[in-house]
C-alpha cells in the first residue's frame, strides 16, 4: 500500500447530494444501513441550488412582473417594477431554507455528510478531495452514484461569465438585459425565454432543430411557439450559433447567415452526464456512447455499484432521480425492487405550460399503432375562462381496450394535471374509471373528465359525438 493512502471503511456510500443522492441516503438509512454521503458543492444538488427551484421561483416572479400586460382585458390596470438584487436575495433565501431542511433530515437519519469530490480509484474505493486539496480514501460495501449532469458547453461559444453565460448564471443576474439571445430551444431555453420576456428583455431563441422542444409532440411545440411569439420572443429554428463578437451573435443555416444584436448570450443547449468527473469506469461500470452509465432495472452498474438520476438514460428530471433512488437503496439493502415505470411525467413551465405523460400517438415510434384519443379544448372549460386563458387543450389517449396510456396538455396551470395523469397510467385506469371519478368544479382537473367523456363518445360540454 502506498504511504498516505490508508483508507477508512464505510458501509453504504452515496456520491452526490442532489434529489437522487439525498433520497438514496435517507432511504438506505431507514433500511438500517450506515450511510456516508459525499457532495462536492451544496446539498440539494443542481435542482435545488441552480436549477428547478430557483428557475420556478423566478418564473413566478416574472409572472407577477407581467401582470399589467395580462390583466388589462380583465379591467385591472397594474404597473410593476423589478428589483433584481432583491429578487436574487429572495430566491437565495428560499434555496437556503430548503437546503437546510434537507440537511436536517440527513442529520436526523445519522447520515455522515462529507464535503468533497469523490473519484473511484478501485472497484470498492474512492478518493475524496476537499476544497483544501486534502485526500481521504474510503472503502465501501456498496455505493450509489448520483453525480448528476452539467450544462453542455459549445467550443465556438465559450462562456465567460459576463457576456456569454450558462443556464445556471441566467438564474441570478443582477440586471435585466435589454437583448438576450438563448442558444437552445429545449425546456430550459423556453422557460428562461418566458422569464426574461416577461421581465422586459427582448429575447431571441436559436435552435438547430426545426421545432422548439425537440422530441416533444409537434402540435404542442407549434402551439407553444405561437404563445412565445405572442410574448414578443423571436424564434430562429433550423439555425446554428456560429460565433459571438462585438455584441452580435452570428447564426447560420444551409442557406444564409444572420447577426443578432445581443447584450447577453445564454448557452442552454442541454446537459451532459457527470460520469467522467467521478471516474466511474474504475468501479467496473460501463459507459454508453452518450456518456451515460449502463444499468439494469435495479440501477446496478457493477457489483455493489448503483447509478441513478442524470447519470443514466432517460429524461434528466429530479423526480426520475428520486424514484430511482428508492429502487437503488432497496436493491443495495436486499429488498426486491425494480425501476419499471409505465410513465415519467414531463412538465415545461413556459407560457403556456406543457405537460406530457405516457404515450404520444403522434410520435414516430408509435406509427402504425392503433390508439384512440380525444382532444378537449379549453375554450369549453369554465375554469380556463375564469383564468383568462382558454387557448390550450388536453388530449387523452387510450388503447383499444379503453386503458388510459397517455396525456398531452398545453395551457395555463396544466402542470398541476401531471399527478392525476401519471396515476391513471400507472394504475392502468380505464376511460370508465376517469368518468366515474367526480372532479371538483370549476377546476382544470375537470378537463381530464371531459376528455374521457369524449373518448367514450359522450362529450358533455362539446356538441356532437
Amino acid at each position: 500500500m502506498v504511504v498516505g493512502e490508508v483508507s477508512s471503511s464505510v458501509d453504504l456510500l452515496v456520491i452526490g447530494g442532489g434529489p437522487g443522492g439525498y433520497a438514496a441516503a435517507l432511504n438506505a438509512s431507514r433500511l438500517g444501513r450506515t450511510v456516508s454521503l459525499v457532495e462536492s458543492r451544496l446539498i440539494g444538488g443542481t435542482c435545488l441550488n441552480v436549477g428547478c427551484i430557483p428557475s420556478k421561483a423566478l418564473i413566478e416572479i416574472a409572472d407577477l412582473a407581467s401582470l399589467g400586460n395580462s390583466s388589462k382585458d380583465l379591467g385591472v390596470k397594474i404597473s410593476t417594477n423589478v428589483d433584481m438584487p432583491t429578487v436574487n436575495k429572495h430566491i437565495k433565501g428560499l434555496v437556503t431554507d430548503l437546503s437546510n431542511g434537507i440537511s436536517f433530515l440527513l442529520d436526523k437519519a445519522k447520515v455522515d455528510v462529507i464535503n468533497g469530490t469523490a473519484r473511484f480509484t478501485r472497484p470498492n474505493r474512492v478518493a475524496v478531495e476537499n476544497k483544501e486539496g486534502h485526500l481521504e480514501h474510503l472503502e465501501f460495501r456498496d455505493a450509489i452514484v448520483a453525480t448528476g449532469s452539467s450544462p453542455i458547453t459549445l467550443p465556438n461559444l465559450p462562456t465567460d461569465g459576463e457576456m456569454v453565460v450558462d443556464s445556471e448564471a441566467l438564474l441570478f443576474q443582477d440586471s435585466i438585459p435589454d437583448q438576450l439571445t438563448l442558444v437552445g430551444g429545449g425546456y430550459i431555453g423556453v422557460e428562461l425565454a418566458t422569464v426574461y420576456a416577461k421581465l422586459g428583455s427582448r429575447v431571441v431563441i436559436v435552435e438547430t432543430e426545426e421545432q422548439l422542444l425537440p422530441g416533444f409532440n409537434k402540435q404542442l411545440s407549434k402551439k407553444l411557439e405561437n404563445g412565445l411569439r405572442s410574448l414578443g420572443i423571436g424564434i430562429c429554428l433550423g439555425y446554428r450559433a456560429v460565433s459571438f463578437d462585438q455584441n452580435e451573435l452570428i447564426i447560420e443555416n444551409s442557406k444564409e447567415s444572420s447577426a443578432i444584436p445581443s447584450d447577453l448570450v445564454g448557452i442552454v443547449a442541454g446537459r451532459k452526464p457527470n460520469s467522467d468527473t467521478v471516474n466511474i469506469v474504475e468501479s467496473g461500470a460501463s459507459l454508453l456512447s452518450t456518456g451515460h452509465v449502463k444499468v439494469d432495472s435495479q440501477r446496478r452498474a457493477a457489483e455493489h455499484i448503483f447509478a441513478i438520476g442524470d447519470l443514466t438514460l432517460g429524461p434528466a428530471l429530479a423526480h426520475k432521480a428520486t424514484a430511482e433512488a428508492k429502487v437503488a437503496a432497496d436493491a443495495a439493502c436486499g429488498v426486491l425492487n425494480a425501476f419499471e415505470p409505465n410513465c415519467i411525467p414531463m412538465v415545461v413551465f413556459s407560457d403556456p405550460q406543457i405537460v406530457t405523460v405516457g404515450i404520444d400517438p403522434d410520435a414516430d415510434e408509435y406509427s402504425g399503432t392503433d390508439f384512440n384519443s380525444f382532444r378537449f379544448p379549453f375554450s369549453a372549460s369554465s375554469r380556463a375562462k375564469t383564468l383568462g386563458d382558454e387557448s390550450g387543450f388536453i388530449n387523452v389517449v387510450s388503447d383499444q381496450e379503453g386503458t388510459i396510456v397517455g396525456f398531452q396538455a398545453i395551457g395555463k396551470h396544466v402542470a398541476e394535471l401531471a399527478g392525476e395523469a401519471s396515476l391513471a397510467i400507472e394504475t392502468a385506469a380505464s376511460i370508465d374509471d376517469l368518468i366515474g371519478t367526480i372532479h371538483a368544479h370549476p377546476t382544470m382537473g375537470e378537463t381530464i373528465l371531459e376528455a374521457a367523456l369524449g373518448l367514450a363518445g359522450e362529450p358533455l360540454h362539446l356538441s356532437g359525438k
